[in-house]
This record gives structure tokens, C-alpha cells and sequence, in this order.
């Protein structure tokens, strides 16, 4: 308590899902020895459910608890919420829920009747979050896809909207032509997530339009020629329209082209065609900077070329003292 007072900061014990273990080392070192780092006994049992402990659960008591969290595949998220849910209870003084990357984020809407819209679905269940006895669990969430879904959490939750784009700034002011820099949105819901956050920048905005049966990337608006043209985005998946949008940046003249997302999800190693010695790869692009929101995949890919990864542990650590 005495050094809470000093500081006006708060000492905060972290959980942590498996694949989330380094990235919550990193908070921790970022925290000046705020955050505490604690463990949990992650088995299953033989018909595969699972079989969960949180260690050393009493002296949590009057506590301020965290959970570092990583949705990043069906078959994990029982278990994350078996213990999210735990968690509350133990008498703790708040809890804070980290979930980097939503992962139901990009089915947000119903285009025909019998659509299901998860992101609702996912919204609804971390809105049934037991109350600890601080009060409401607070939601860290980077970059959620659709602005809209801020209004499906209900009053259990209190949602923090956090955001990745100031780890490329600052990383985008290291780059020696940071003067010819051009900011490239790869369609309108991307213009609108970023562009006020990126109004320093000179900007480009692509559009797909319909030819025939297939979609095609066109520039809509603004000049690539002789710029380095960093393509911003929440979130990848085959990277397909990345690719078309560096195709048609580079024939209206951009010097380079680099890509920036907040979730690299990239799904059956997708990544691999923007490596310099994938199978079918890409190599139009300067740099692909991405954060580690997804574990799994910041594992895979490693130190390969062009991709950097960003780290969102600093800007967590802060989160956590909200």
C-alpha cells in the first residue's frame, strides 16, 4: 500500500493463458515492478475437458487481478473463460480482462435472415463476467474491427478501446524518409477506424469495386507517386487485398510500399507468401510491421523478413494501472 501511495499506481497480479506467456512477460517487464506475474495449472482431463487450478487462490484476496488473454482458436476459449469467470469470485479488489485481439470482430452484421453475427455472441458472454468485488470487470480490447460493436457489451463490462496505431508512429518516425511518408487505407471501414489518429500523414484511400464476378482494389483518392506508401489496417487474414493494394499503389508510382496491422491472425500460415522465400511469395512489400496480439502466429513467423513485430506489452501495462 505504501508505494501505491507514492506513486498513485497500483500493483497488479497478471494470469496468463499458455500462449500468452511471453507477451505477459514483456508487460510485466515494462511495469517497473507493478505487475506480478502468476500461474495457473492448465490440464485436461482424459475425455479432453479441462482440468483447471489457479495457484495459490487465497492470497489474491483484496487484490487487483488481470487476465492476459488469447481467443485465438475454438477449442482454447472454454478454458480461458472456465478460469475468466473464476477469477471475480476469489474475492479480488478488480479485474481486468485482456483480450488484445476479438476475434469474432469481422462478423459483425446479419446480410440475410439466418446470419449469425458471433462478434454479438462473443459480446454477450464476456458481458456475463461475475461482478468482483471492485465492481465491473474492465475489457482491454486493440482495434476492434467494427466501431459499432463498442454497443454490444452490456452494463457488466466496462469496455477500454485501446489502439496499436501509436507503436507505428513512433516506428514510422525511425524511418530515414519519414518525410515522404503516405498513409494507404485499403477500403472506406478502414479510412474511418484510423484516419483521425494518422491526420499527420498525407493519405491514400483504395476502394474495391465489382468487375463482373470479381472484386478489384482501384485507388479512389490521393497521390502514392514518389512516396513510401505504408498500407494501414486492423486486421489480416490471407492478405489477399494487401497485395492488390500494393500492386496498384506501385503502378501509380510509390517508391516503396510497407503494411501495418494491429492483428496478424493469417490463418494456415498465410504469412508465408509475404516472406522472401515463401512458395508463391510476395516481395513487394518494404516492411509488414504487426503486433504480437497473436501469439500463435508471432511464433511462427519469428524474425523473418518483412515482418517486425510491435510490441503492445508497454502500452498493456499502462492499461493495466487505468
Amino acid at each position: 500500500m505504501e508505494k501505491k501511495e507514492k506513486t498513485g499506481k497500483k500493483q497488479v497480479l497478471l494470469f496468463h493463458c499458455v500462449e500468452s506467456e511471453e507477451l505477459a512477460r514483456k508487460v510485466a517487464d515494462h511495469s517497473d515492478g507493478l505487475i506480478h506475474l502468476q500461474s495457473i495449472k492448465w490440464r485436461s482431463f482424459d475425455d479432453g475437458f479441462p482440468n483447471l487450478f489457479i495457484n495459490n487462490a487465497q492470497d489474491i484476496r483484496g487484490q487487483h487481478v488481470a487476465f492476459l488473454a488469447s481467443f485465438s482458436s475454438p477449442a482454447v476459449i472454454f478454458e480461458q473463460l472456465s478460469v475468466i469467470y473464476a477469477l471475480p469470485r476469489l474475492f479480488v479488489a478488480s479485474f481486468t480482462l485482456v483480450l488484445a485481439y476479438f476475434p469474432t470482430g469481422s462478423f459483425e452484421r446479419m446480410e440475410e435472415e439466418g446470419d449469425v453475427a458471433t462478434a454479438f455472441t462473443m459480446a454477450r458472454i464476456l458481458s456475463n463476467i461475475p461482478i468482483s468485488r471492485g465492481g465491473p470487470t474492465s475489457l482491454v480490447i486493440y482495434d476492434i474491427h467494427a466501431l459499432q460493436e463498442r454497443f454490444y457489451f452490456g452494463d457488466h463490462v466496462l469496455p477500454l478501446f485501446e489502439t496499436g496505431i501509436p507503436l507505428l508512429k513512433r516506428r514510422l518516425c525511425e524511418l530515414p524518409e519519414s518525410e515522404k511518408i503516405v498513409v494507404a487505407f485499403p477500403d472506406d471501414g478502414a479510412w474511418k477506424r484510423f484516419h483521425k489518429l494518422l491526420d499527420n500523414f498525407p493519405a491514400v484511400v483504395c476502394t474495391k469495386v465489382r468487375q463482373g464476378d470479381k472484386r478489384i482494389v482501384r485507388l479512389k483518392e490521393g497521390n502514392p507517386s514518389g512516396c513510401h506508401v505504408v498500407i494501414v489496417d486492423d486486421l489480416v487474414q490471407s492478405g489477399g487485398t494487401l497485395i492488390e493494394c500494393q500492386k496498384v499503389l506501385a503502378a501509380n508510382g510509390a517508391t516503396k510500399v510497407s503494411a501495418y496491422v494491429t492483428h496478424a491472425v493469417f490463418p494456415k500460415r498465410s504469412w508465408e507468401r509475404f516472406t522472401c522465400n515463401g512458395e508463391g511469395s510476395d516481395k513487394g512489400f518494404t516492411y509488414f510491421w504487426i503486433t504480437d496480439s497473436c501469439p500463435h502466429t508471432v511464433k511462427d513467423i519469428g524474425n523473418r523478413a518483412p515482418f517486425e513485430v510491435l510490441s503492445l506489452a508497454g502500452s498493456i501495462a499502462d492499461a493495466l494501472q487505468i
